[in-house]
């Protein structure tokens, strides 16, 4: 199973060889490929071989490169992530609208029950019985925009009545950062099982490239908030990025089992498309805080 998060912060020459990630730098390093979950590639100095990018791409590690500041501007995503693909983007076109429109319903509702449980674990119980109550309130496809309603009370009772998610701020920053870390993770596992990124159940932007993504990622957003939260970040930089993938590290329970998170994501994820496949939003496995 993979699980390592490796990242290069300095220049390097990074070369592939008898299964490993060989690391050419000051020192030579290597990591053998089958322990790595996401490659990130923080410094612009760093160069590739072919080779390696193409077993990456073959073992369907997520590569994220960044640029001068070290945030995320692009990843590695193969064009065919598995066998029978064409299969499944023609399955993935023909989705049912009501369909879709039920499992958007039960993945906003699961968001903000945890949403409120994250509030009551906080003290903040007024707000925590707010959100349980839109909950109640979601309709199909969340026509009513219960979502919205519930993400204003929230952030306010989490960073004050002053906040607001477009200020140019730490916290915001530390946010964005960790949900694109997310994004990825979700970007891999859909691109793996042979579907698109870009047709979405709810998100539809054109200038999106990870609408599905987006749609499947939304209850995770709480581990990125929990954190943040602890760290309370007055800026951030190297240091504060490096404390946001211990998200990744920590482990949850899906399915009756203790899992890290990149592998909660992989089982999160398929039971998702099962159950827009199947019709049946009964099939979707969330995971509980341990």
């Amino acid at each position: 199973m993979s699980w390592r998060v490796v990242v290069i912060e300095s220049q390097s020459k990074l070369d592939y060889k008898m299964g490993y990630l060989v690391v050419r730098g000051l020192e030579t390093k290597r990591v053998l490929l089958d322990e790595i979950a996401v490659l990130l590639i923080e410094n612009p100095a760093v160069s590739m071989t072919g080779v390696l990018i193409a077993a990456l791409t073959e073992k369907k590690i997520k590569v994220i490169f960044c640029d001068a500041k070290r945030n995320p501007i692009a990843e590695l995503v193969p064009h065919h992530g598995c066998h029978d693909s064409s299969a499944k983007i023609r399955s993935q076109i023909a989705w049912e609208q009501t369909v879709k429109d039920s499992i958007w319903r039960d993945i906003v509702s699961e968001k903000i029950r945890k949403q409120a449980d994250f509030l009551l674990e906080i003290g903040c119980s007024e707000q925590a019985r707010m959100l349980s109550g839109y909950t109640e309130q979601i309709e199909l496809a969340d026509t009513t925009n219960r979502e919205g309603h519930a993400a204003k009370v929230y952030f306010n009772a989490l960073f004050g009545m002053e906040f607001t998610r477009s200020a140019d701020i730490a916290i915001n920053a530390a946010l964005n950062y960790g949900y694109s870390m997310i994004l990825s993770a979700f970007n891999r596992e859909i691109s793996a099982k042979g579907y698109l990124t870009q047709l979405g159940i709810f998100h539809n932007n054109m200038f999106n490239h990870f609408n599905l993504s987006s749609d499947l990622m939304e209850p995770f957003r709480i581990l990125v908030d929990r954190l943040v939260y602890q760290m309370q970040p007055v800026e951030f930089d190297t240091e504060e990025k490096h404390e946001m993938w211990r998200i990744m590290d920590q482990k949850v329970s899906i399915d009756g089992q203790s899992q890290f998170v990149m592998n909660a994501i992989k089982i999160y994820t398929k039971s998702v498309l099962d159950a827009i496949n199947d019709g049946d939003a009964s099939l979707i496995k969330f995971y509980g805080m341990l």
